[in-house]
C-alpha cells in the first residue's frame, strides 16, 4: 500500500485549522469595517470651474447635485449634461480608489 490511511490529513492537523479559521473571520471582520467606513465617507466632485458638484456617498449613492445658475443655459442643455456626467464619473473613480486601499483583493467596481 502507499500509506494512505483516509481522512482530512493534508496539513490542517489539529490547532492549524482554528488559527486559520480564526485569521479568516479576523479579515472577514476588518474588510466589514473598512466597507463602512468607505459606505459613510462623503465625496465630493466639480466639474466646469465648480460650476457643477456632486455629493456622493460609498455605497455610489448620489447625495446632492448643485448647479451654479450661470451654467443652466437653455441653449446649451448637452454642456451641462457633460458637466454632470463627468462629476458624477469624478466620484465614482474617487470611491474606486479608496476601495482599492483600503479593500485590496476585493471585487471592485461590481
Amino acid at each position: 500500500m502507499n500509506g494512505y490511511r483516509g481522512g482530512f490529513g493534508g496539513g490542517f492537523a489539529g490547532g492549524n485549522l482554528g488559527a486559520l479559521m480564526k485569521q479568516a473571520q479576523k479579515m472577514q471582520e476588518e474588510m466589514g469595517k473598512a466597507r463602512e467606513e468607505i459606505n459613510s465617507t462623503e465625496f465630493t466632485a466639480s466639474a466646469g470651474g465648480g460650476m457643477v458638484e456632486t455629493i456622493m456617498l460609498g455605497d455610489r449613492t448620489v447625495k446632492s447635485i448643485k448647479l451654479k445658475p450661470e451654467v443652466v443655459d437653455p441653449d446649451d442643455v448637452e454642456m451641462l449634461e457633460d458637466l454632470i456626467v463627468a462629476s458624477v464619473n469624478d466620484c465614482l473613480n474617487q470611491i474606486t480608489k479608496m476601495e482599492k486601499e483600503k479593500l485590496p483583493g476585493a471585487n471592485i467596481g461590481l
